[in-house]
């Protein structure tokens, strides 16, 4: 059975609403749960889920709903009363002298004296005015939230730059900056390697990389997606390669973005050839063919550019990148033999991804082996999904699209959606491979085996033949501990590869093999 509240106009930031899902899914007789703010594209989840009715279907987007499925009427009641104590309940109080609320911006700048970063994090209609109240500040600004008008990202950027001030974002989820991970960020290596990517997995999954060869890196500046697009200009990612230029501890540039509008990839290219540096450079989906100038290296996936920037760091040869990603696709052929062989007969592919460059990279290396790929965040829109809760064929999916994470957590926070979709698509006859990542470091879900474990266990269960692929961004200090994670992951039938671009190609190569057969 099925109950449903509606709390009108109560609105609760998607981490508390994970938090108390996660509290209803464990009470006794709880089949399923869903918590969240009554939005349209929320409201297309809960129905995939089951747990869509009539009061939900009626709410508005500012109101919040809970659902539960149980098994008894009083296990539902149970469960509903969990969720209104949880709601109502008063977070407690920090030990006196832990911590310190400011009262305001202005009661922070003083309390913090010679601070000079901000990072917001407020509903987007907010985002803007208090940047522009930390530009006036001299505050350089990372804004994660997201929904900013881009009117105003454009008005903020150029404010900075008039004040010799940077602007990270909107919709910037990761960067480093001396050495301090902020946001979704990992813990790395200090070095000579200076990254700018308008892309936040593309940024987490280049710098773990650098560091779990032996690199380091200076500063990693994240852009916001939407600086590469014609309407901004990059206005952030140019001037954030003028001050790695200009850093004596950057030796080696790194950048890092989706395909930038043909027009701002001449701008960008046009700034490159300024930078004595060696710059490497990887636009998934666009590369650049032209040679810009004598040290420029360009890169057709994040592993390749990454390694590409080790070697000139270390001052290696070039050749030694080729060699590391060689040894990888000869332990992909090998295991790629193994799965294939499982098979009855030839099959699809389906990514469940939580990052959206990994998804991006996908599409760069997949259709090679398995032919036409889709995705509802397609680098050629002839490939758009028509329902991203509905896949054919092979496809591959960004997570962390709004139709996924409007009113509820990034899957990188919230594995529960992909968890359903996990064991859903494993249901399936025709798949026989899951392509996933995991994402670790800070920000990210301190659980994840705890976490992701059960659906895979699951899928194993429901698919005899199934093959499950993925990746672990991540390094071994980072909280989580990278090694443990994947020791898990391999313990219950995964198969772990050094990167995503790895991943892709050993997922790819099982599907092409397969249909040999």
């Amino acid at each position: 059975m099925i109950k449903t509240i509606i709390k009108k106009g109560a609105y609760f930031d998607s981490v508390s609403l994970m938090q108390v899902a996660k509290a209803l899914n464990a009470v006794a007789g709880v089949i399923d749960s869903a918590v969240v703010m009554a939005t349209r594209e929320n409201k297309g989840i809960i129905k995939a889920s089951g747990l869509l009715t009539q009061e939900i279907l009626k709410a508005g987007d500012s109101d919040l709903a809970i659902a539960v499925s149980a098994r008894t009427p009083e296990a539902a009641e149970a469960a509903l009363k969990a969720a209104d104590e949880l709601l109502n309940k008063k977070p407690a109080q920090a030990q006196a002298g832990t911590d310190r609320r400011a009262a305001g911006l202005d009661d922070a700048v003083k309390t913090l004296e010679g601070a000079n970063l901000a990072v917001i994090s407020v509903a987007g209609r907010f985002a803007g005015a208090l940047a522009a109240e930390c530009l006036a500040k001299d505050l350089n600004v990372m804004i994660f939230s997201d929904n900013v008008p881009v009117e105003t990202e454009v008005a903020l950027k150029k404010a900075a730059l008039k004040k010799g001030l940077l602007v990270m974002g909107p919709d910037c989820g990761t960067a480093i900056i001396n050495g301090a991970p902020i946001a979704f960020a990992n813990s790395v290596r200090r070095g000579n390697i200076g990254v700018v990517a308008a892309s936040g997995t593309g940024l987490q999954e280049v710098t773990t990389l650098i560091s779990n060869e032996g690199a380091g890196i200076s500063q990693a500046i994240g852009t916001g997606s939407r600086d590469v697009k014609i309407e901004v200009g990059a206005l952030t990612l140019i001037q954030a390669l003028k001050m790695l230029a200009a850093d004596p501890g950057t030796e080696v540039l790194l950048v890092v973005s989706k395909p930038p509008h043909p027009a701002i990839l001449k701008k960008i290219t046009a700034e490159i050839k300024k930078i004595e540096k060696p710059v490497v450079a990887v636009f998934l989906g666009g590369e650049i063919k032209e040679k810009i100038k004598e040290n420029f290296y360009p890169a057709r996936t994040l592993e390749e550019a990454a390694y590409k920037a080790v070697c000139l760091s270390k001052g290696w040869k070039l050749g030694k990148a080729r060699e590391i990603i060689y040894d990888m696709n000869l332990k992909a052929e090998e295991l790629a033999k193994r799965e294939a062989a499982k098979k009855k007969k030839s099959s699809c592919l389906r990514g469940l991804f939580s990052g959206g460059t990994f998804v991006s990279e996908a599409q760069v290396i997949l259709p090679e082996l398995t032919g036409k790929v889709f995705s509802n965040a397609p680098l050629d829109k002839k490939f758009k999904l028509k329902d991203s809760l509905k896949l054919s064929g092979h496809a591959v999916i960004d997570m962390g699209e709004d139709e996924f994470t409007v009113g509820r957590p990034h899957p990188m926070i919230d594995f529960s959606l992909r968890n359903k979709m996990i064991i859903s698509e494993a249901k399936k006859p025709e798949v026989s491979v899951l392509l996933l990542d995991l994402v670790l470091g800070y920000g990210a879900n301190l659980r994840p085996l705890q976490d992701i474990l059960p659906a895979i266990v699951e899928a194993f269960i429901q698919n005899r033949e199934l093959s499950i692929v993925t990746s672990v961004t991540g390094t071994e200090t980072d909280p989580q501990a990278r090694f443990k994670v994947v020791k898990g992951l391999e313990a219950a039938g995964v198969i772990v590869m050094p990167s995503n671009a790895g991943a892709c190609r050993l997922a790819g190569e099982i599907i092409r093999l397969a249909a040999k057969k």
